[in-house]
């Protein structure tokens, strides 16, 4: 899949997302070693720490349907304003994808490109806990 259609499948995502509190929508599209692609959005809930982030959303859908290998994802906002993953999100994204694993973050007219490893430098990994 061209980068473009998986920025475009995150913006597609953030419209579905349930955001009463911060009005901030979120989409994101994980593209599985096979070619498919999951989406999730943000879904906010009164007690803030029982929100879901869309990242965590979309890796969830592909985890419930056997896909455990990712090529990259790609995030988006309403705002085009670039949005990482937060920590927790690169932290779950780690537990299944290497430092190189690309990450597009959507700016609207054109996209910026980090890798896992940029953006969490030092995760904590499975051989920490050994």
């Amino acid at each position: 899949m061209k980068t473009e259609d998986l920025v475009q499948a995150a913006r597609e995502a953030h419209a579905h997302a349930h955001v009463p509190y911060s009005e901030y929508r979120v989409g994101a599209a994980i593209e599985t070693v096979d070619g498919t692609v999951f989406t999730g959005c943000n879904i906010e809930n009164a007690n803030y720490s029982n929100s879901l982030h869309a990242e965590e959303v979309a890796v969830s859908q592909a985890i419930a349907t056997g896909h455990r290998e990712f090529s990259r994802l790609a995030v988006s906002s309403d705002r085009r304003d670039g949005v990482t993953p937060c920590g927790m999100c690169r932290q779950t994204l780690a537990e299944f994808c290497e430092e190189a694993f690309p990450i597009v973050c959507d700016r609207g007219d054109d996209w910026t490109e980090y890798t896992l490893g940029e953006l969490l430098p030092d995760t904590i990994t499975q051989h920490h806990l050994e």
